[in-house]
């Protein structure tokens, strides 16, 4: 048994130049809903037709399915004859299904699928008893209820087109009979094209049965076609995403603001609260928060977390940290356990050690913290020279003072601070102070052990000397 997907249709109604069927719903194209579908039914890789205007969906479904090529769209017929002539001898059974059905379900197939054997029919369609019919093929049925042909709106007579019930397009074939008829199928005298309806007709002259399952109007096996539809899909699938978490234990104080991706995972006792948008290969941990117009991108959360109001992008947030409000985290950048990143603050490419404070008005690029670090205020690190981005290395303990430019390369030591405005251009050793612009290196004012009030500062003993550059 194998599934067939159509997918050679540009579907110009959509008004784009990308094909209909890689427009995205939930973070996946269209087609790739439907693929699943197929897969999950017959247990192996679905045989997906496409034409050559239509090549781009062969890059978004990779390597995932197997392709057949309709050289020239010439109708459904047509579509499925270029698949029967790549598909191995031994598949008896065959499901063909339009890929622009995203909301499909394998459960649907399913029963398809035994309404086919139960009666050894030729073919079984799905039909839909549509409440408004449109311009949808009509499914006539005679005296006996079986289904006799089905006829296009267009050619329809008053009588057919009063029938509610509707093709949806979505067939199971005695692959056998469908190889020996695939060629008496003949062109339409209007456009040319070659109809998979027209085997209902072929094989009720064989004798053979068409059955149909009947299903209601619930906007499962809606088509899309234009921007409207998609939209519609795009809220249907989102509610049945959300639904799905909200049943495994996740709490959405608002779930009709909630965006999430097919993709994201998400913990029991997770929090997400109104305007959140989650993307992508996005991992949620047990007990995080994730607050009021966030954002994530291809990130992993730990558990027990609080993003708040904040943007974070392909990157780590290890557990109990906390980021926002008002911060970005970008691409490539790690928040380790416990750390907080504030107000306004920034991270690129940067790694935070374990409890690492940066909550105030400051950027961080390609930098390296190391534990219970303290960034003041307005710091930032100087990594890009107009040519290349250099690394900023901080050790443990280090107390940056508001307003540090610390100018990469660059390393500070463990337990080193720098005063207040201080304009660092070279390497600060482990314990010591680094003050002015360009800054100078002290030592740090011991405490008075009766008061507990630092002393004066201590000159270092080999005070540094600035560089030709520095003095500049």
């Amino acid at each position: 048994m194998t599934a067939v997907v159509l997918a050679a249709g540009l579907g110009t109604r959509m008004k784009s130049r990308t094909p209909k069927l890689i427009h995205e719903l939930a973070g996946r194209p269209m087609v790739a809903y439907v693929v699943d579908a197929g897969r999950e039914v017959t247990g192996r890789r679905p045989l997906v037709v496409t034409s050559p205007a239509t090549a781009a969906v062969r890059d978004a479904l990779g390597d995932t399915v197997d392709f057949a090529l309709q050289a020239e769209p010439r109708g459904t017929g047509d579509a499925v004859a270029a698949a029967l002539a790549s598909l191995p001898d031994e598949v008896d059974e065959i499901l063909v299904l339009t890929g622009d059905a995203p909301l499909l379900e394998a459960s649907l197939l399913d029963e398809l699928l035994v309404e086919r054997r139960l009666d050894e029919a030729a073919m079984a369609l799905i039909a839909v008893d549509a409440i408004e019919p449109a311009q949808l093929g009509r499914v006539v049925r005679d005296d006996a209820g079986t289904v006799e042909r089905i006829v296009e709106r267009k050619d329809a007579t008053d009588e057919e087109i009063a029938i509610n019930e509707v093709n949806s397009g979505l067939y199971a074939f005695d692959a056998a009979w469908l190889r020996d008829r695939i060629g008496s199928l003949s062109a339409s005298p209007k456009t040319g094209e070659l109809y998979l309806t027209e085997l209902v007709e072929l094989a009720r002259a064989d004798g053979r049965l068409v059955v149909a399952l009947t299903v209601e109007d619930d906007g499962r096996l809606t088509g899309i076609n234009d921007r409207a539809e998609l939209a519609q899909a795009e809220w249907d699938l989102r509610t049945r995403i959300n639904s799905n978490h909200m049943r495994a234990g996740v709490t959405m104080r608002d779930p009709s603001t909630v965006y999430l991706d097919a993709s994201v995972t998400l913990a029991e006792d997770v929090v997400l609260e109104p305007n959140v948008i989650l993307r992508g290969s996005t991992t949620i941990g047990q007990g995080t928060t994730i607050g009021a117009g966030s954002q994530i991108f291809d990130s992993t959360i730990g558990t027990d977390c609080l993003v708040w109001a904040s943007i974070v992008e392909q990157s780590t947030v290890e557990d109990g940290a906390r980021v926002g409000p008002m911060s970005h985290v970008r691409p490539g950048s790690h928040v380790g356990p416990g750390a907080e990143v504030g107000n306004f603050a920034e991270l690129k490419n940067t790694r935070l050690g374990r409890g690492v404070k940066q909550h105030h008005m400051s950027y961080l690029g390609d930098a390296e913290l190391g534990d219970e670090t303290n960034v003041g205020a307005g710091t930032i690190t100087a990594n890009y020279d107009g040519r290349t981005k250099h690394r900023t290395t901080i050790g443990k303990r280090v107390f940056l003072g508001v307003d540090t430019m610390l100018r990469a390369p660059l390393a500070i030591g463990d337990d080193a601070k720098t005063g207040a405005g201080a304009v660092v251009t070279r390497d600060v050793p482990a314990g010591k102070l680094a003050v002015g612009m360009p800054a100078r290196m002290r030592d740090p004012r011991p405490a008075d052990p009766a008061s507990g009030t630092p002393a004066a500062d201590a000159p270092s003993a080999a005070p540094a000397t600035p560089t030709g550059d520095e003095a500049g």
